[in-house]
């Protein structure tokens, strides 16, 4: 058969040229397309108390992808598959060492709205899912996070531990799952998988200041991660870790401001025992921002005296590279930003940026409308009661005037266990020492009643207040509920927590207004200060305690049972197989076989040797025997008889 004739010469040519136009239209495809982008930023602000606050923001976004399988270069891989696989449109996750003090931080600024959580675990997610299947889904959901993050968020799981809140926690169409474990502890295990999510982990970049030390023994750690998912967007993972130090200077005494003493001088280096020696490489921007309060300038004004970054009262370590003002309703600057560009720094020369102060200064930060605190009452392990205290600031007089015909509205969100039976009929309301009626107060109100070992119960209520009150006290009656043994913790003497109730202001927002900048700057942190949000602030969690069994009685019982039982069968197999005609030759046999020694005694003493004294007689023998039996037979009856009639 004859050979295929050569191609042609025109076929290589045409085939290179195609080749280079599909690669062109590639990498034009690629360029049009948006790509993943990861942002890395820290905020630094000095507090009214003689301590510090350090909270990093890092940003990971992945673009929309029809494919579900799709290769990510820095978005983690685990967080899109299960936005993929739980089909999550919301979700937020925290862990939580220490409680926020919203008299000494503040509790009207984005910081507090957004990144104050309850002490323990809080995880909330919205799913798009029908309604039938969302429960299922939580479930799942709860075990993926508790193997991703090394925790117990799989306690979540049963009906007893989450909720689904219609509109005291988040407004949503039924969708919305949430639940909170107050006890969980948070350590370095929950830390160092919150690490790898990030592109450089805590080896570059931002992360890098992260010593664990100087995190943990803090006064307040929060560690959070919420994400956002929709077709328009694709996936927006924002983590935050908010920490609240106590600056580690020689310098620096426990003492409050209003001692009239220097506030403590801090740095990075100070702070977190490391400077910044550079950013990331693969993120698109690293900052570094240093936030004057608005209280600070506000004294500032006061003096007549420069807002600058060198000025009367303190002075900053570095130069800044922008200084961002935000103004307020009335055109006055309230607060102020230092930025810090980490390209500008590297390893020959790293970052450490700090505030010296130079005269003492006292300030307050914004409180929210009232301070909330929750409490006990009553005593004993029956019954007792729940109290809400609102004690006003007097903020809304900065805001609405001396006006006293104005109200101002507050969302009330509770959650208790099922076994902390609520009366919710027994609600009391007093406003300044006088009791109200409930419709003078309560606007809307939502009960969902628990179910024993099935469902925990939910309180949703829209209170109105006057603007001319002072404090409010509202109360519930509840009984306490008997568990089974099975159901109680290992260390039931402890206590029972009643997770933390969420306040919030409706009418309120936190959002801050940033003039000079634009979308160019590229700042998610300061675009979430400028979204804010509505006023919000967590409550205690309650301590409960419940009648416990006595423990140590099954040990007993165990016990005891085993030593009767092992005295009577031991006993028995005794009696049983002991030859007595054996022993008695043995007994004669050692007693005409004397040994030397007790005839050297014998003849020392000047007695001597009787055999008969050797051994006891044979019916001695036999009438102890029988009597051990009886004894133990009679014993074991009664014990059985006993037993069985209890």
């Amino acid at each position: 058969m004859a050979p295929p004739p050569p191609p042609s010469g025109w076929f290589l040519p045409l085939f290179f040229l195609l080749s280079l136009a599909a690669a062109a239209a590639a990498e034009a495809a690629a360029a049009a397309a948006p790509e993943e982008e990861f942002t890395e930023e820290l905020l630094l602000r000095p507090l009214p108390d003689r301590k510090a606050l350090a909270h990093f923001h890092f940003r990971s976004s992945a673009p929309p992808s029809a494919a579900a399988g799709r290769h990510h270069h820095l978005f983690p891989k685990a967080i899109s598959q299960l936005v993929q696989k739980f089909h999550i449109s919301e979700l937020e996750l925290s862990f939580t060492q220490g409680r926020w003090n919203y008299e000494q931080w503040g509790g009207f600024d984005p910081m507090s709205t957004s990144n104050a959580k309850p002490p323990g675990v809080e995880l909330w997610a919205v799913f798009d899912l029908p309604l039938t299947e969302i429960d299922a889904t939580w479930k799942n959901l709860t075990h993926t996070l508790s193997g991703l993050f090394c925790a117990s968020i799989n306690f979540l799981e049963s009906s007893t531990a989450f909720s689904a809140p219609r509109w005291g926690f988040k407004l949503n169409e039924g969708n919305l799952r949430y639940g909170a474990l107050p006890r969980e502890a948070v350590c370095t295990e929950n830390l160092t998988p919150w690490l790898k999510l990030l592109p450089c982990r805590d080896k570059a970049g931002v992360a890098s200041l992260l010593y664990r030390p100087s995190i943990y023994k803090g006064y307040y750690h929060s560690q959070k991660l919420k994400l956002r998912s929709s077709k328009s967007l694709g996936i927006i993972l924002d983590q935050t870790l908010t920490v609240v130090l106590q600056p580690n200077t020689v310098s620096s005494k426990q003492l409050h401001s209003t001692d009239r003493q220097l506030q403590p001088s801090w740095s990075l280096s100070d702070l977190f025992n490391r400077k910044l020696s550079g950013k990331c490489l693969v993120s698109r921007s690293s900052r570094i921002f240093l936030e004057i309060d608005k209280g600070i300038v506000d004294k500032l004004n006061e003096s007549e005296f420069d807002v600058s970054w060198d000025n009367e009262f303190f002075v900053l370590s570095t130069g800044p590279d922008r200084v961002i003002k935000e103004l307020n309703n009335l055109k006055v600057q309230s607060s102020s930003f230092y930025e810090y560009d980490v390209n500008n720094y590297s390893e020959d020369m790293p970052l450490d940026v700090g505030i010296t102060w130079k005269l003492p200064l006292i300030w307050s930060c914004t409180p929210s409308p009232y301070h909330t605190s929750r409490f006990l009452m009553g005593s004993g392990n029956e019954r007792g009661s729940i109290a809400l205290s609102f004690l006003s600031t007097n903020l809304q007089k900065q805001i609405f005037g001396s006006s006293n015909d104005c109200s101002i509205k507050a969302v009330v969100f509770q959650v208790v266990p099922w076994y902390v039976k609520v009366y919710y009929h027994s609600l009391e309301i007093f406003i300044d020492g006088n009791r109200k009626t409930i419709p003078e107060v309560v606007d809307q109100i939502h009960v969902t009643p628990s179910e024993d070992k099935l469902l925990p119960g939910t309180l949703e209520m829209l209170l109105k207040f006057p603007c001319s009150m002072q404090s409010a006290t509202l109360t519930l009656d509840f009984d306490k509920g008997f568990l089974h043994i099975d159901e109680y913790p290992p260390d039931a003497n402890q206590g029972f927590d009643i997770p933390s109730a969420l306040v919030s202001f409706p009418e309120f927002s936190s959002a801050r207004s940033y003039p000079d900048i634009g979308s160019s700057l590229g700042s998610p942190l300061l675009q979430n200060f400028q979204e804010g949000g509505i006023v919000k602030s967590y409550t205690e969690v309650l301590l409960v305690p419940l009648t416990t069994p006595d423990f140590s009685m099954p040990y007993n019982v165990i016990t005891f049972t085993c030593t009767v039982l092992a005295l009577y069968f031991g006993s028995l197999l005794n009696a049983l197989r002991r030859r007595i005609g054996e022993e008695e030759r043995e007994l004669k046999k050692s007693a005409a076989r004397r040994g030397l020694i007790p005839l050297l005694l014998s003849k020392l003493r000047g007695q001597k040797a009787d055999p008969s004294q050797s051994g006891s007689p044979p019916e001695s023998v036999r009438s102890k025997l029988l009597l051990k039996v009886i004894f133990v037979a009679v014993v074991a009856v009664v014990f059985h008889y006993l037993s069985n009639n209890n």
